[in-house]
């Protein structure tokens, strides 16, 4: 696979003069927050005031309210966006309060307002955070998982949030990331870290060219996952269960091409086995796609 990797860049680079390193420049952590924060504005309403003056549990960790046009407080929002040791690998949202109108006689409705933390795992840079183009998306993936939670409105907090059936809960998320691809946002918040330029036309047409390269492969690496999971979970016992020989026999029922592993092979495949949350239902994010791109 890593070959792979190695020869799809050559040829992507060859095929349509396309490196995506070169957008890194353009796309900094700050500016493609301001354009997270800009997009779910324009469509939610939404606006975003930092609050440096509360405590929070590591100093790269931003606090802000979050609030609607009437200035009304719908949230709290944190955004820990940088890697350090310990943080758990990927990007994720979480909740330390679930959004919730079931409270006894006599709680301060503070206790209604849900707080909302999106987890990433980003290189801090001595200067300017700079991202790939699929961190920056990862972002407004993030983003979409918030708003998930930040603009719940449910009566109980069990049935508020992402507390749905889990054929919809990578709508919100994977809705969020064709707005950061609309060429307005690009041109608007993809500027030069250091001269403020906006991003060339040349080069966004090149990004768009090429978006369906290596589809394949990576359609490939991410459906063998999900069957994989299924297939675990449809057995009916585990007893003597080898998991080694058990992916080596899945594989080549699959007919697995040669070349091409997993995405995430079992031992950390973490959507499975960190939480019951995803067993049996890895695919969703395949099935995301056919409703976001309705959605959108």
């Amino acid at each position: 696979p890593w070959d792979w990797r190695y020869y799809a860049t050559k040829v992507r680079a060859a095929k349509y003069d396309f490196d995506e390193a070169a957008l890194k420049p353009y796309l900094s952590l700050d500016k493609v927050t301001e354009a997270f924060f800009a997009v779910s504005g324009n469509l939610f309403g939404l606006r975003y005031v930092k609050r440096d003056d509360v405590e929070l549990f590591h100093p790269d960790v931003n606090c802000y309210e979050v609030r609607d046009k009437d200035d009304k407080l719908v949230s709290i929002f944190l955004h820990d966006n940088y890697s350090r040791r310990f943080k758990g690998s990927g990007a994720w949202m979480s909740e330390y309060r679930s959004q919730t109108r079931n409270l006894p006689a006599g709680a301060d409705e503070i206790e209604e307002i849900p707080i909302v933390c999106n987890s990433n795992n980003f290189a801090k840079g001595s200067g300017a955070t700079l991202l790939s183009f699929d961190d920056a998306t990862t972002l407004f993936h993030e983003g979409g998982h918030g708003h998930h939670g930040m603009l719940s409105d449910s009566t109980y907090s069990r049935l508020s949030s992402t507390s749905v059936l889990t054929d919809f809960v990578e709508l919100p998320s994977q809705l969020m990331e064709h707005w950061f691809e609309e060429p307005e946002v690009l041109k608007k918040y993809a500027r030069h870290y250091e001269t403020g330029e906006e991003v060339p036309q040349d080069l966004l047409d090149k990004l768009k060219a090429a978006k369906s390269f290596n589809q394949g492969f990576e359609t490939i690496e991410y459906t063998s996952c999900a069957l994989m999971d299924m297939a675990m979970h449809s057995l009916d016992s585990y007893d003597d269960f080898d998991m080694a020989k058990f992916e080596e026999k899945e594989l080549e029922r699959l007919g697995m091409p040669q070349g091409i592993v997993m995405r995430h092979r079992p031992a950390h495949f973490q959507h499975l086995f960190s939480t019951s949350a995803y067993a049996a239902g890895y695919y969703v994010y395949l099935w995301a796609e056919v409703l976001d791109a309705d959605a959108f």
